[in-house]
């Protein structure tokens, strides 16, 4: 890798929003404004799509009429095989969503007819283990293809299931350069800053726990402790305990680094009861709406691409872009990231993903050991990462057992049913997925 010439290989790059947002985080920074941008799709009309924001996102940025006097220009690829764009990478960029709106549609509408009400689904509970499951094929795919062409890349991962999908990466694969990226805890601070009235570059914040249910452990105001300020305002504010992770602050003294839609789904305590659903205004089937609107997104930037009508793209402050930034350049840096849970977290089981905070520098993601977390914040991670380990078994050890066994482990699903009506449940969801699931986990096992 010359500096400031890496090739970064987009996998799913027909994620066209994400993928536009990822590339003016990486072209902000001018060491990387000559790196190759090699984009990969399987659907042909959104590689295209891909491509042509991204040459509009480079122009923009790093062309003649952009007002930067480097003149170094990206040189973009797009490549309908995945190996050509691997070829050669430095760093792999997955963003890849299995099946698209259909099969996530599928995820929420067929355990919605047991009963069971999911927010955003792609985590824990029915929608997350069956999302990993379809996903895992790929995960494999991919990690084969590094091993052969890219060893030393860097396999940056944002899809989710993230625990779950960096747990299987890592145990299928072999791959040892891999790290789940999610912008939860940054969002959080950011946002608790906001509420705070504090600045947020004045805030000094370690977080730790698994994705999207990490908490944070210090929140500080140049060395005071903000906890006791963010109690006054929940105590004066009867609408701030009207949401989930507020409310699971109070009781658990931490507090969540997710959303309250994604973190009622990771618990039993608030789904399973309407009167909880009215009080914490829980919208149920929250993410197909998301969904919908990322497909309006994406045929908005398909029909200005073709109109030649510009496009007006903000930066993102992902970390994918900040920790190539650092290892091309040497610059350190701390970021949040998922990454196995090799000494890191002690009362987490050691073959679990863990989020922590990580130093990046020119040697690499150099994750942080940050001890013991409080009891009952490791509990509930315990819980998650029960399940998550249930879920990579069945696909490591072809077990549709553990398939159903896991959806058992599942706070939301067990509260919510029987263990009979759980399993079919999962035969359903087979039944529905199809060819999506490798061969072994297709079996119909009944009750």
């Amino acid at each position: 890798m010359s500096h400031g010439t890496p090739k970064i290989a987009f996998i799913g790059a027909g994620s066209v929003v994400f993928t536009q947002g990822l590339l003016t985080d990486l072209l902000a920074f001018p060491e990387l404004r000559g790196a190759h941008i090699a984009l990969h799709d399987i659907d042909d009309e959104r590689l295209k799509t891909a491509e042509g924001a991204a040459r509009h996102i480079a122009d923009r940025l790093t062309g003649p009429d952009s007002g930067d006097d480097g003149g170094a220009q990206p040189r973009i690829t797009a490549h309908a095989e995945r190996r050509a764009a691997l070829e050669g990478a430095d760093f792999v960029i997955n963003i890849v969503q299995v099946g698209m709106r259909e099969a996530t549609r599928t995820d929420f509408e067929i355990p919605a007819r047991y009963g069971v009400r999911q927010t955003i689904g792609d985590t824990l509970g029915v929608g997350g283990i069956f999302r990993a499951l379809r996903t895992f094929p790929h995960l494999a795919a991919l990690g084969a293809d590094i091993a052969e062409v890219c060893p030393d890349a860097w396999l940056l991962n944002y899809t989710n299931p993230m625990a779950m999908n960096v747990q299987y990466l890592t145990r299928a694969t072999g791959l040892t350069r891999v790290v789940g990226l999610c912008h939860s805890v940054y969002w959080t601070v950011r946002d608790l800053a906001d509420l705070l009235g504090v600045p947020y570059e004045e805030i000094t914040y370690r977080a730790a726990g698994v994705n999207h249910q990490a908490w944070l452990l210090r929140l500080e105001h140049r060395g005071v402790n903000l906890y006791p300020r963010l109690d006054r305002l929940v105590a004066d504010q009867p609408q701030l305990r009207r949401r989930v992770r507020v409310d699971m602050y109070r009781r658990l003294g931490y507090y969540p680094t997710e959303t309250s839609e994604h973190s009622s789904e990771y618990v039993p305590w608030y789904l399973g009861h309407e009167s909880e659903v009215e009080r914490l205004r829980l919208p149920v089937g929250a993410y197909l709406d998301i969904v919908d609107e990322n497909v309006a997104t994406y045929e908005r930037t398909r029909g200005a691409l073709a109109a030649g009508t510009p496009l007006t793209v903000e930066g993102t402050m992902e970390y994918a872009p900040q920790i190539i930034h650092s290892i091309t350049t040497g610059t350190p840096r701390t970021v949040y990231g998922n990454v196995p849970n090799h000494g890191l977290v002690d009362n987490l089981p050691a073959s679990g993903t863990v989020e922590v905070p990580c130093l990046v520098d020119g040697l690499g993601v150099q994750p942080t050991a940050v001890g013991a977390l409080p009891a009952q914040c490791a509990a509930l991670n315990r819980t998650y990462l029960s399940m998550n380990e249930l879920v990579v078994r069945a696909a490591l050890e072809d077990d549709p057992r553990s398939v159903r066994q896991a959806a058992m482990t599942d706070p939301a699903t067990a509260a919510a049913l029987p263990v009979e009506r759980i399993w079919d449940l999962c035969d359903d969801m087979v039944r529905a997925h199809g060819d999506l699931l490798q061969p072994s986990l297709r079996v119909l096992l009944g009750n």
